[in-house]
Order: structure tokens, then sequence, then C-alpha cells
């Protein structure tokens, strides 16, 4: 059965476009099958697989509204090993013209049972608001996976999410849950941080992963080249992060 996972948070400078393209790339490198959905208009995770955002003739845009068919839209990124389906800042508009639409909240859910089965996982970049696009990719997903630093501004956001989440799984999603809690930029030196991160696993028992991702330098410059940290540099603390990670969601297959 396929996994349909949106990696979401109400925060934004959480390090969530990173650990998409890192996780689809790390799955990707463990032999499943993955493809990527970039549901944010700024199109980052869309660059960070080595696609130019503004030279495509399809994109998710197109598949929200009926313009193209997913089929049509989806690529294969060199180099990154996953399927992507592709955002620029075409995306904005959809917030609006999706409003008078027919299942409006479902759009992205009925375009991908078109193509989920060719996939063992389907990530889901979704922007840092709760808006009609974000809507539309946690009505997709069977889970959330949630990056977050461990500071004390994060754990008030979390608080809003988690609350998204329940309310979304009450009336629209009943397949929805939180998969995971990943620690993200995290420094050990830092005693708050510390502190933050012994209070998420109080809350949240085994939903907080063993894995944690370091601050790297690595992992920040690959962007830049258009790849993922462990594509970038394979060897770097981050991309080793990101793949003990992966690991450890497929063991818990979920």
């Amino acid at each position: 059965m396929t996994k349909i996972f949106c990696i979401a948070n109400q925060k934004g400078g959480v390090g969530k476009t990173t650990t998409t393209v890192n996780l689809a790339a790390s799955l990707a490198k463990l032999g499943q099958r993955v493809l990527l959905i970039d549901l944010d208009p700024q199109g980052n995770a869309t660059m960070g697989s080595g696609v130019d955002k503004h030279s495509l003739p399809s994109t998710v845009y197109h598949v929200l509204l009926g313009l193209k068919s997913i089929q049509a839209a989806i690529v294969q990124p060199p180099e990154v090993g996953y399927a992507l389906l592709a955002a620029n800042r075409d995306l904005a508009g959809a917030e609006i013209e999706l409003v008078d639409l027919e299942r409006r909240e479902y759009r992205l859910k009925d375009a991908l049972a078109l193509v989920q089965n060719q996939y063992d996982y389907v990530f889901i970049d979704c922007p840092p608001s709760l808006s009609m696009l974000t809507l539309n990719g946690l009505c997709s997903a069977q889970g959330v996976i949630i990056p977050m630093q461990c500071e004390y501004f994060a754990l008030e956001g979390l608080s809003d999410l988690v609350n998204t989440i329940r309310s979304l799984h009450a009336h629209l999603n009943p397949e929805l849950k939180i998969i995971c809690l990943l620690r993200v930029m995290f420094d050990m030196r830092i005693t708050l941080q510390q502190q933050v991160s012994e209070q998420l696993k109080t809350h949240f028992g085994d939903k907080v992963f063993d894995a944690v991702i370091p601050r790297n330098v690595r992992l920040a410059e690959a962007p830049s080249y258009g790849l993922p940290g462990i594509v970038y540099d394979p060897s770097s603390r981050g991309a080793k992060a990101y793949l003990a990670f992966a690991e450890e969601l497929l063991s818990k297959n979920y």
C-alpha cells in the first residue's frame, strides 16, 4: 500500500523542504519508489531537486485546476532518484481559483488516486501556513511528518499544528495522524534545545524519532547545486542523519 505523508509545519524556516527532498532521496537510495509533490508556490523543493521551476510546461497548479493530467505533469529529475510533481509561482493563484471548484479540498487526492500505486511513498511539501494548498495536502495524506527546531517558540507552533490535524481528522480526513516529529538543526551543546527535546519526548513519546538532524553546512549548500544533501555529499553528517531517519521510517512499517 502506498504511504502518503505530508511534511508540514505552520512555522517557516524549520527545514521543512530540506527534510522533504532529503527524505525522498534517502528512501530512493534505499530502493523505494518515491514521488515528491511540491505544494509550495516558492518552488524550493522543485529547485532543490535540480528542476528549473521557471521553464516547466506543467506543474501541480495545472493538476489541481484540472488543466493537465498528473501523468503529464510528473517529471523525473536526473540524479535524485525520485519522481517530482513540481511547483512555481503560478501556484499562488490556485488559492483563489480553487475556491469555486467542486471538491476543492480533495483536488490533489483525486489526482493522486490515478498514479499513487506506482509509488511506495509519496511526500508532499506543504507551505508554512494553513492555506487551501496545505488543506489539499493534508486531505490527501495518511500522516504528517513534522520537522521542528527544539526552541521555545517552536512548541507554540507545534500546538497549533496538532490542533489543526485533530480538526481535519474529525471533519475531512479520518485517516490523518501524526507519523513522527523530527528534530532538525539540532545542537546538543545548547541547553535549551536539550530541554525542549526532553519535553517533546515526554508529551509525544515514540512519535519523536530517534534520528536527529544536526546543523550542517553541507545540507545548507546542497540546494544551490540543485541537489538534496544526501546526493550532494553522502558522507556529510547531515546526509547520514537523513539516511538514518529514512531507515527508521522504513522500520516502523506504517
